[in-house]
């Protein structure tokens, strides 16, 4: 294992916990010597997990859409940051260049991204593992949805259990690693 590929917000979120979230990820991914693949952003808690990675030692690769380098404000002191023409571009070189995913709170694209991801799993279109950080229960909601679209048969209880929760940032790193993920019937 050697990049992690996170999805989180472009802002800060209303509390700090968020920010501290962020950069707790960020200083375990770079102590661990790993790489840092992200959406390139220098706001928000992509900024601060960004900087966090870089501050610990570690690497950090930012995938940005052109269109995006001046809204997001894209991060020039990373190891390397790549210009992309758009966001399906975007989106596949992450889940190509990395090992495995984190969800960290966000909004609406972070939860697209997330999505996206699991569903290229269930599809079998990749085997890496895909992890919420549940810090906070900022989750909790999603989650008892996800239950209901199990209970309700619209989604199938393995696939559910094939996504990886935790409320630690270490004890989740830990669990991308040493979790197996083999593909089970849909």
């Amino acid at each position: 294992m050697t990049a992690i590929c996170i999805y989180m917000g472009s802002r800060d979120g209303h509390h700090g916990c968020w920010r501290e979230l962020a950069e707790a990820v960020g200083r375990e991914i770079g102590r661990r010597g790993w790489r840092l693949i992200y959406g390139g952003g220098s706001t928000g808690l992509m900024g601060r997990c960004a900087d966090a990675v870089l501050a610990a030692g570690g690497r950090v690769t930012g995938i940005i859409p052109g269109q995006l380098v001046e809204r997001e404000v894209a991060h020039r002191g990373l190891s390397e940051l790549i210009e992309v023409p758009d966001m399906h571009t975007r989106k596949a070189q992450m889940a190509e260049r990395a090992d495995a995913f984190v969800v960290l709170p966000g909004g609406i694209g972070t939860l697209e991204e997330f999505f996206e991801t699991w569903t290229w799993q269930y599809l079998g279109l990749h085997d890496k593992r895909l992890g919420l950080l549940q810090a906070h229960d900022f989750f909790t909601p999603l989650l008892q949805f996800l239950d209901t679209t199990v209970d309700a048969g619209f989604l199938n209880h393995q696939t559910r259990q094939r996504l990886i929760v935790e409320h630690d940032p270490v004890t989740l790193l830990d669990r991308l690693i040493t979790t197996e993920t083999g593909m089970t019937s849909r």
